[in-house]
Order: C-alpha cells, then structure tokens, then sequence
C-alpha cells in the first residue's frame, strides 16, 4: 500500500509528534508500505522521517498560506482570505500535481489546511483520512470549510474520545474512529540520558535538593504558560522547587503563540531572576523529562490529547494535568498523576507544592504513569489499530505493492 500523508509544519509540534509515531510504528509493523510524507516546510520532522526511510517531499507553503489562521475577527479573516487567494489557487494547483505524480492508495492528511487541501487536491477515487487533533467546533471558519469540504472525506480519526464526540457534532456523518496516540517506550523511558537544564537555560547550578518542575510545550496562547508562571511566583520560597520552560514558537499562523520576548518579560515580572529558566526547544524531549522531577501539563482550554502527559508518565516522571478534553481520558487522578483545573494556577501551584515536599508520591506516580504508558500507548497497539482501518477504508484491491513507480526528487522547493 501506498500511503501519502500531508502535514503543514516540519516542526515537532504535538500533531506532528503523532505523526512521527504513525510512521515509526508502520514501517516496523509493514515494512513493504510505501510511505511519502509532504511538508508544507523543512524541520526536524523531515529528518527524522527520511531516517526512517520515508520519502520526504517539501513542498512550501507560501507565506501567506502559512500565516494564515482563524483567531480574528471576521472582517480580520475575510481580509486574511482574499489576500491568500491566489497563492491558495498556486499552492492547490502544485500540490494536485504532486499527489497525481505519487499515485497514492491513501492520503492521510494532518492539520486544518491540510484537511481542506487534500479534499481539493486528492486524484479521483483515491480514498481521504482526516486525522483530527483538534476540536474543529471552536475554529469559526475551518468548521465551515471542512464541512463543505466533508464530502471529499472517507473517514476520520480522532485522536481522544472528547474530540470524536466535538466532530460528530460539527459534521454529522463524517465516519469517525478514535485512535489514541502512541509512544515509542524505549525512547520515552525511566533510563536513559539526562540534560543539565540549568546550563541549558543558562542559570546557577540549582542548589542540593531542589525539585525541578518543568512545562514542555509549544509557545501557542493556550498551553498554559502564564498559568504555570503564576502557580510558580506563588510558591513560598522556602518551597525547594525550580520551574523550567521547554519549547519555542513553531507555527507561521500570526496571532496564535507567545514569541519568547513575551514569555520572558512575563517570566520577569512574576517569577524575577535564578527561580525559573527558558531552554528553548530540546530535540531530546526524553531526555528533558529525564531531567525533571515533574512533568506539568497546563492548557487552559480543553487540550485535544496531550502528548506530554503520556511522554512524562513513560519516563516514570510524576505528572500534573489539566483535567480537561482528551487529556482526561489520560490519567487517573490520584493514582498515575496529579489533576488539577484547567486554567487555576493557585491549584497548580498547590499540587507543585504537595509534590515537591513528598518524593515518596513523586516516585509512586511515576511507577504507575510507567505502568499505564505500557498497557495503554504502545506503538504496536497504534500500528495495529491504524493498520485495520487503512484496509477498511482503502478497497482490498488497492493493496497491491507500490512496484517500481519512479523515485521522486526527495525536496522540492
């Protein structure tokens, strides 16, 4: 079978860290699948794909296709829209080009413009998979777009069981499956190697005994970083704890993220200086967990999956998250992390406080979070489970080898 799959960013985001693992776990579990990935632009995903032995092919969004988003106003979006529509027309016309080239069995397509790109943009008669990481309700104008463009769809997955209901509310209709995401255990594992966080973020060595308490997310409004930062300013400072922020701006959509200069700034009037460091992004995101005493998931709106909180369980670290959306479906509050309200940073700051006074809670969180990640989001399981519903969707003729189809240049630009 041959499988092309269309994502917009080339950085590791959550979506695409899904992504990473859809390709890791396929191509161990059907080693004879031919898997092509596009790239809207070039990033570490590009790499690591291509270590995997996947085709890459970067085609790039022009500049006003990637930056354009649906956090405006109306009169903002319309604008945003008829600027982009002509390099919309140009992008859809290279892009149908591309996938009439690849002559794929399946498109299985990530991110909002993918979606809609690859109901204009997939050859006649070759079936469509969405793969739905975020509520489509609350985005005003992608909600009406996917459902004019819904027709072209054969079938969704989303990522949580929050999310599937929020789509069969939006586009009744849509077939829908849920399918959790994954890690691969071995990376994602209590052992392994560690960072000295501290230089990373260019601080003093944190002094003997102090917890460090870190959040690994993108810069975007809504993963809870001013949340964090205040629940960090409000612990007492005889409370031995040190906050770390992992991760940097990574989308083109304006109006969307903090840029760094933001963060800081708010770090400074909360927290002031040697209580909490930036590291900027970590290839190694493991490694970061390694390095933390505990793994703190904030999101301030309902967070579609939650891929930190299963990373952070996987490597046996104690883990605090919003009890909100998917990520709910995650954990069992009390017994393999720490919940607390989306949004309530004296909460947060509580349960920070209950951890780093009790390393025997710590160490019991962390041994059941490891437990959980093993039953529950194995790679094997998500190959299995994606692997059964590509040949439901794809019809049993089409799962002939891909053969001797040309190789194609493996960047275009």
């Amino acid at each position: 079978m041959r499988i092309v799959y269309l994502n917009p960013c080339g950085k590791l985001g959550g979506a695409e860290t899904s992504l990473r693992e859809i390709l890791s776990s396929l191509r161990i579990s059907e080693p004879d699948w031919d898997l092509r990935l596009v790239l809207g632009e070039d990033g570490s995903l590009a790499q690591i794909a291509r270590d995997l032995g996947v085709q890459v092919i970067i085609q790039p969004f022009p500049g006003q296709l990637g930056q354009l988003g649906d956090g405006g106003s109306a009169l903002s979006t319309g604008l945003q829209l008829a600027k982009a529509a002509g390099a919309v027309a140009r992008y859809r016309r290279e892009l149908a080009a591309l996938l009439r080239e690849l002559k794929p069995d399946l498109i299985h397509t990530n991110g909002f413009k993918m979606h809609l790109l690859g109901a204009l943009c997939r050859p006649s008669q070759v079936p469509l998979l969405w793969h739905i990481h975020d509520y489509v309700s609350s985005r005003r104008l992608a909600s009406r777009l996917l459902r004019l463009a819904a027709g072209s769809c054969n079938h969704a997955i989303a990522n949580s069981k929050s999310v599937a209901r929020d789509l069969g509310s939006a586009l009744p209709g849509l077939p829908v499956t849920t399918v959790y995401n994954a890690i691969d255990l071995r990376r994602f594992s209590p052992s392994g190697a560690r960072l000295d966080l501290d230089a990373l973020s260019g601080l003093a060595p944190a002094v003997p005994g102090t917890v460090r308490v870190g959040l690994v997310a993108t810069f975007a409004h809504w993963k809870g970083h001013d949340v964090f930062l205040q629940a960090i300013a409000r612990l007492a400072n005889e409370v031995p704890v040190r906050g770390y922020i992992v991760g940097g701006p990574i989308y083109q959509t304006r109006g969307s993220q903090w840029s760094a200069e933001e963060l800081r700034k708010r770090a400074n009037e909360l927290c002031g200086t040697g209580r909490l460091g930036f590291t900027g992004f970590v290839e190694d995101s493991a490694a970061v967990m390694r390095s933390l005493d505990v793994v703190v998931h904030a999101s301030t709106q309902p967070e579609p999956f939650g891929m930190v909180i299963i990373e952070g369980m996987a490597c046996g670290r104690a883990v605090i998250a919003s009890r909100s959306g998917g990520a709910a479906e995650l954990f069992s509050d009390g017994e393999n992390a720490l919940g607390h309200p989306a949004g309530d940073f004296e909460k947060l700051a509580d349960q920070i406080q209950r951890l780093a006074g009790d390393p025997e809670l710590r160490a019991r969180l962390g041994h059941a979070g490891r437990s959980t990640a093993e039953r529950h989001y194995d790679s094997k399981r998500l190959a299995r489970e994606l692997r059964d519903l590509y040949r439901q969707v794809v019809p049993e003729a089409d799962h002939e080898p891909a053969g001797s189809a040309a190789v194609l240049t493996a960047n275009r630009h």
